[in-house]
């Protein structure tokens, strides 16, 4: 099945909002096989949008369309395609009655526009919104199938997810199983990740192995289509014992896990405690950890020292260390995370200082970090990074790196 999928808003256009429904559908759809060829925004124009239709139907069995299924003028997605399909609207009352419900409930007026969200392509499956007003549909229009769904994210991923892509897997009577597996890769490039890995990107059949970069990261997306499921996961096992044996060392963690919470859940089945002295990354490292669920035995408190006279009096710096060797020095972070562990009674201290930019600092140019890290009754380790990048990407890269290199001490202990 070859699919194309068509974004409807002018919004889109305009840049006001991403088109981040195109990249959701497109990840779901090559995990069940279906080839996505192109990608199509059109603004709340009905001929424009016909137009497009039309072009779709040249190159793409199944057309899913995004958006422009509200209550308002310039929502004609369903009434456009309708009239190219010489189908009419009728009301669903399933989805009436939520609507109705719904403004009982909120004590609302109901304006007579709302009715228009209850309106369906006569002949379609429909696709009910759990988060939202507005129904999906699915139609077979004999040798295309239209699919579609609402424009907000948080209704179109969940009504995609538990009804729109099960529609599509039966209609493909899909046979074969396919399971995929995400690795996820730190201190390492997209491209030195695919030169080590050239022989067997070179060499895909199936399981196929696709590398992306992100955020300072690069994830694996490993792929296998077998009749049992169970086969295709052991054919992405062997495939992963294999990548890892070229760069294992990178590797931190599957699926959409991150290296702080990866670096939680080792604090947390090891029982420690961590403290935190921040200047460059100004409370980020702590913001970051305190955005996961039950971080409150793991981290204890920290400090934010921007200024030299913060690191003075709020984490014990000495002034000798400052005037001696600067604050972007690795004598002042070893200093910063032994004296916040000692100050919270942690067992483990860590530190960032350094020049974010856009300008040096103390002659040393921008994206010069140093990390500290204190464990108890050990020596301290201090790193030093030379990122290049942004202001607020160097202060990212450095709460990362800060996170891989704590796991890389705990994995050892």
């Amino acid at each position: 099945m070859n699919a194309e999928i068509i974004a409807v808003g002018t919004e889109l256009l305009l840049g006001q909002i991403a088109n981040t429904n195109a990249q959701f559908l497109s990840a779901q759809l090559a995990e069940i096989g279906v080839n996505i060829y192109h990608h199509t925004v059109v603004g709340d124009n009905p001929a424009r949008l016909k137009k497009a239709i039309v072009q779709a139907e040249e190159r793409a069995n199944l057309i899913i369309f995004t958006g422009g299924l509200g209550p308002t003028k310039d929502d004609l997605t369903k009434e456009t395609i309708a009239q190219h399909l010489g189908k009419q609207l009728i009301i669903d009352e399933i989805a009436m009655q939520t609507i109705l419900d719904y403004f009982d409930k909120t004590g609302r007026v109901m304006t007579a526009n709302n009715k228009k969200q209850a309106l369906v392509i006569e002949g379609g499956n429909v696709l009910p919104n759990e988060h939202g007003m507005a129904p999906g549909m699915f139609i077979n229009a004999g040798s295309t199938y239209f699919m579609l769904l609402p424009g907000p994210p948080h209704e179109m991923q969940p009504m995609f997810r538990n009804y729109g892509r099960p529609a599509i897997e039966a209609e493909m009577g899909a046979t074969e199983k396919i399971e995929s597996l995400v690795l996820r890769y730190f201190g390492i490039g997209e491209a030195e990740l695919a030169e080590k890995l050239s022989d067997i990107i070179d060499e895909q059949t199936n399981p196929t192995v696709a590398p992306l970069a992100g955020d300072g990261e690069v994830t694996l997306r490993i792929t296998a289509r077998h009749r049992q499921g169970s086969v295709a996961r052991s054919m992405i096992k062997e495939m992963e014992e294999k990548v890892n044996l070229l760069v294992g060392e990178y590797f931190y963690g599957y699926d959409e896990t991150s290296l702080m919470r990866e670096l939680l859940k080792t604090l947390e089945e090891k029982k420690l405690t961590i403290a935190a002295a921040e200047s460059l990354t100004g409370g980020l490292f702590q913001s970051e950890m305190t955005a996961v669920v039950g971080v409150s035995t793991m981290l204890i408190g920290g400090v934010v020292c921007y200024s030299n006279q913060s690191k003075l009096t709020l984490c014990n710096v000495k002034e000798e260390t400052i005037n001696k060797y600067g604050v972007v020095s690795e004598q002042c972070a070893i200093e910063l995370a032994e004296n916040i562990r000692s100050m919270l009674g942690t067992d483990i201290g860590i530190s960032f200082t350094g020049a974010a930019g856009p300008d040096s600092l103390e002659g040393n140019p921008a994206g010069t970090v140093w990390i500290g890290i204190s464990f108890k009754n050990q020596q301290p380790k201090s790193y030093l990074l030379k990122l290049a990048g942004s202001r607020n990407g160097n202060r990212k890269r450095s709460v990362k790196y800060g996170c891989y290199y704590l796991l890389q001490e705990l994995q050892q202990r």
